[in-house]
């Protein structure tokens, strides 16, 4: 039946057809997919579907509520952005894996139970690492083997969380769940916090996407993480430590940004920072901070992806994003400077475009809650993020020292997807309402009063005064061919020195007790040997009468030990 099939089943179903077709085909069957899933979608009622039984256990596969469909609907928009971005591509591989990905993040959003959430989480860390994969370079097979693990091992705390958690609760329904000292609950909140990125925990994300393929960077910036977001959403509401995690979140990627010489590496920080906002806004947990987390996931896919949307046609055009070797492109490409531009002033919310209508919502819990100093450190990252990536992005790529680059602008449906981008960012900061609706809870704010628009206004126009002030004097950190070392280094390096040395320890040690074993048994072989071997003291000839005599002996011995 219809009603009871996930719509993340067409595109996953799809996808796996996808070989067998025409090549010319392939590009626009991948775009059908999600347009029919969205379709399905619209039409199915709010509820449990799909209910069924394995090993006992009651699976819910498909539960639609008005959180789960909002972000269902911000993913198939974005996988069906993504086919028309993707249209001049004939890598079957990132076709495949780009629909098994999007299908597997689709699913787990309307995954009514831990079980199908856990099948649904392992698919996109499955899927998702071809489309780093696919550039075929040693650091993309790296990255991407880094990538996997830690994925992997998200999965692996998952399952572990479900299983605990059944055990103690007999129920692997997915509903709130809050940390109240259970192991099982603990390793599910980590399984998700691995996959958001929390902080610690957040290299991966930095580390691998820039590594992906021009198109599967866009499909990375939209699911993983906002997956994440969402389950965070669904099953740890109102859990005070998401606050301060949050914090710190929107905080510390607005330093590696500035420095950061690669452009979609800056981008994959920018998405660091824009996740603790959400993450924010799930820990404060009232309705309006609920409904700011669902907006600002939605516009941020949006975006973000038409942010790296961008810097993927200025790589596949210059074939570099570094930004000390570019500058002066607009001249190239204008239409990709301009829709550049768009996703610039969306991220840092300015008024009529997308950021603004989403970000105010978390920032206004955040000060209604009573969280001063997090109101305050939202404040500074807004700021921040239109330091790095509102400012820097487009400047550096586009408008800065003329590199004397010049190349074709990007291909027709790259544009065209971008286009359209352009249009939904702009068009919700305009009249945000019909995402309101879509909202979990009824939303009573208004983003467009004097005091919001003033105050956001004022917050840019300081944080431009400051880019200018600083480059003007020389201050801001120029851009350089450098490596930024990050928190990874402590496990990349010496943790890696460290399991390299108790690994030369155990095979020491090891190779140690085998010598000592191989001795001992030389030894007793030997001992043997002198004793049993032909010429050894057992292995002589006995004369008749002396074996009589000590078998007359033992005969005496056993009498008088009988009769005494």
């Amino acid at each position: 039946m219809i009603a009871d099939l996930s719509p993340g089943l067409i595109l996953i179903g799809g996808g796996l057809l996808l070989p067998l077709l025409p090549r010319a085909v392939r590009g626009w069957w991948m775009l059908l997919l999600p347009v029919l899933a969205f379709a399905q979608l619209v039409g199915l009622p709010t509820g449990n579907h799909g209910i069924m039984t394995l090993s006992g256990l009651e699976l819910t596969t498909l539960r639609i509520d008005s959180l789960s469909r909002i972000f269902g609907y911000i993913f198939l928009i974005a996988a069906a952005l993504t086919a028309i971005y993707a249209l001049h591509d004939r890598d079957v591989v990132q076709q495949v894996a780009g629909l098994a990905y999007a299908g597997s993040a689709v699913g787990a959003v309307f995954a009514g139970d831990l079980v199908t959430l856990f099948i649904y989480w392992e698919g996109t860390a499955i899927a998702s690492v071809f489309l780093i994969w696919a550039s075929r370079t040693e650091k993309a097979y790296t990255a991407g083997m880094r990538y996997l693990i830690i994925q992997v091992g998200s999965g692996v705390l998952l399952l572990a969380g479900v299983m605990l958690h059944y055990r103690a609760t007999g129920s692997i329904a997915f509903g709130s769940l809050g940390l109240d000292g259970s192991v099982g609950k603990l390793l599910i909140f980590a399984a998700f916090g691995i996959k958001c990125a929390f902080p610690l925990l957040h290299n991966w994300l930095q580390d691998a996407y820039p590594e992906a393929t021009v198109t599967g960077t866009v499909m990375l910036s939209a699911f993983t993480t906002k997956l994440a977001v969402y389950a965070l959403a669904r099953g740890f509401a109102g859990t005070e430590i998401l606050v301060p995690i949050g914090a710190v979140m929107t905080a510390f990627p607005i330093f590696y940004a500035v420095i950061e010489n690669d452009l979609r590496r800056v981008l994959a920080y920018s998405l660091n920072n824009q996740l603790g906002f959400m993450v924010v806004g799930i820990g404060i947990g009232t309705e309006m901070a609920l409904n700011g987390t669902a907006a600002h996931a939605f516009c941020h896919i949006l975006y973000k992806a038409l942010l790296f949307m961008s810097m993927g046609a200025v790589l596949l055009r210059v074939g570099t994003v570094k930004g000390s070797e570019l500058g002066g492109l607009f001249k190239s490409m204008p239409w990709t400077a301009g829709f550049c531009m768009v996703g610039a002033a969306s991220i840092s919310a300015f008024p009529l475009f997308s950021g603004f209508v989403s970000k105010s919502l978390i920032i206004a819990a955040a000060l209604e809650g009573g969280y001063f100093w997090t109101f305050l450190t939202l404040l500074f990252a807004s700021a921040g993020v239109f330091h790095h990536s509102g400012i820097k992005i487009p400047y550096f790529a586009f408008f800065a020292h003329d590199s004397g680059k010049r190349c074709a602008e990007a291909p027709t449906n790259m544009l065209i997807a971008m286009g359209i981008t352009a249009t939904l960012c702009i068009g919700i900061g305009v009249y945000p309402q019909p995402l309101y609706a879509l909202l979990p809870y009824k939303v009573d704010f208004a983003p467009y009063t004097i005091e919001h628009v003033v105050t956001q206004l004022q917050l840019l126009m300081f944080s431009a005064l400051a880019f200018t002030v600083l480059m003007r004097t020389g201050i801001y950190p120029p851009e350089l061919r450098s490596t930024n070392l990050d928190t990874d280094w402590f496990y990349r390096k010496p943790g890696k020195a460290l399991l390299q040395g108790v690994a030369w320890l155990a095979a020491t040690t090891s190779a140690g007790i085998s010598q000592g074993i191989v001795s001992l048994v030389t030894s007793l072989v030997a001992f043997t040997r002198s004793h049993h071997g032909p010429d050894g003291i057992f292995g002589r000839s006995w004369p008749t009468g002396t074996m009589a005599f000590w078998t007359a002996v033992l005969l005496g011995a056993v009498l008088l030990h009988s009769y005494l």
